[in-house]
C-alpha cells in the first residue's frame, strides 16, 4: 500500500480537488491532517499518472507526495542547514559583508544546482573571505540569519515522539552550532572556518564535509542508534544533498534547485517545514510547540 499526501499553504487546499484525485486513483478514505491545508488517502499502487498530476498540482499551489505506507513515521531527522533549516546561505551573507556578495552568490547557485564540484566551489568562495574579522560571524548570525518557518515545530514534534535529530551541513560550524542549539538538534556536523589572529585565513579545515560526507554521516549515526537508513527522514535543497536524500527512507527536496527536484522522489515547494510532519502522518493537533522562547 502507498499513502498519497496533499499539502498546500494554510487554507489553500480545495477539498473538492483532494476528493477528485482520490476518486480518480481509486483511493481509500480521505483523511484531513489539517483542514484546507493537508490531507491523505491510501492507494494500492503508485499511479502511472503520478508525475503528470504532480506537475498539474504545482500550478495550483499544491504539493503531491506518494510513498510506501509502511514505516513512514521516521526515527531520525537528518537535515541540511542553508536554505533548509535557515532561509539563507551563510557564506553568501558573509560575502555580502565582505563586499564580494555577487561573485560568491553566483558560485553558490551553480554549486547547489550541481554545475560545479562542491568542494572546489567551497574553497573558491572561502578564499574570497580571507582577512575578514571572525567577529563578523556573530554579527551575521544576529542580523542576517532567519530560521525557516516550521522548523522549531518539526524538531519539537519528532523529538517528542522519540526521534533523533542531526544537522549536517556543507556550511560552517560557527553557524550550525548556533542553529542546532536554537532548534533542538541532538548533534551537528559542518566545515570549520580557519582563523588566525582574529581573521579568516581564507581556508577550511580538512576533510571537507560535502555530499559523500553527508551520506557517511547518515550511515554512521544510524549505526550508532541501532536503526537503518529506512528509518531516516532527510531534507535538503542542493546537489550536495542528493546522496543522503536518495539513501534515506524518505528524502525530501525542500524548495530545491531544479536539478535536485529532477532526481528526488519527494518534493515540497509550497508548504513549510511542518509539511515533513504531514508527510509522516502527523495531524496539526498532534504538533508540539517548543518549550521556552520561540527561536528567532
Amino acid at each position: 500500500m502507498f499513502t498519497v499526501t496533499l499539502i498546500a499553504k494554510p487554507g489553500a487546499l480545495d477539498p473538492a480537488l483532494a476528493e477528485a484525485l482520490r476518486n480518480a486513483w481509486g483511493g481509500g478514505e480521505l483523511a484531513w491532517l489539517s483542514p484546507d491545508e493537508a490531507a491523505e488517502f491510501p492507494i494500492p499502487s503508485r499511479p502511472d499518472t503520478a508525475e503528470d498530476s504532480w506537475r498539474a498540482l504545482q500550478d495550483q499551489g499544491v504539493d503531491l507526495l506518494i510513498q510506501p505506507a509502511e514505516g513512514r513515521r521516521k526515527k531520525m531527522l537528518l537535515a541540511d542547514m542553508d536554505s533548509t533549516m535557515i532561509q539563507q546561505e551563510c557564506i553568501d551573507e558573509l560575502a555580502e559583508v565582505a563586499g564580494v556578495g555577487a561573485q560568491v552568490k553566483e558560485i553558490t547557485a551553480r554549486a547547489m544546482n550541481g554545475e560545479l564540484n562542491f568542494e572546489n566551489a567551497l574553497l573558491e568562495r572561502v578564499a574570497l573571505l580571507k582577512g575578514m574579522s571572525d567577529s563578523v560571524i556573530d554579527d551575521v548570525l544576529a542580523s542576517r540569519i532567519t530560521l525557516m518557518p516550521g522548523g522549531a515545530v518539526l524538531l519539537a514534534t519528532m523529538k517528542a515522539n522519540g526521534a533523533h535529530a542531526a544537522l549536517v551541513s556543507g556550511g560552517f560550524t560557527a553557524f550550525t552550532t548556533r542553529v542546532a542549539t536554537l532548534l533542538g538538534f541532538d548533534e551537528s556536523r559542518a566545515n570549520t572556518l580557519l582563523v588566525e589572529s582574529g581573521a579568516l585565513t581564507g581556508d577550511v579545515a580538512r576533510p571537507i564535509l560535502g555530499r559523500d560526507a553527508k551520506v557517511a554521516a547518515l550511515e554512521t549515526i544510524t549505526q550508532q542508534l541501532g536503526i537503518t537508513p529506512d528509518d531516516v527522514l532527510a531534507v535538503g535543497d542542493g546537489a550536495n544533498d542528493l546522496g543522503m536524500l536518495q539513501r534515506a527512507g524518505a528524502g525530501v527536496a525542500l524548495h530545491a534547485k531544479p536539478s535536485v527536484q529532477a532526481e528526488a522522489k519527494l518534493r515540497i515547494n509550497h508548504g513549510d517545514l511542518t509539511a515533513l510532519l504531514y508527510l509522516q502522518g502527523y495531524s496539526r493537533d498532534a504538533f508540539v510547540t517548543p518549550e521556552g522562547p520561540a527561536p528567532v
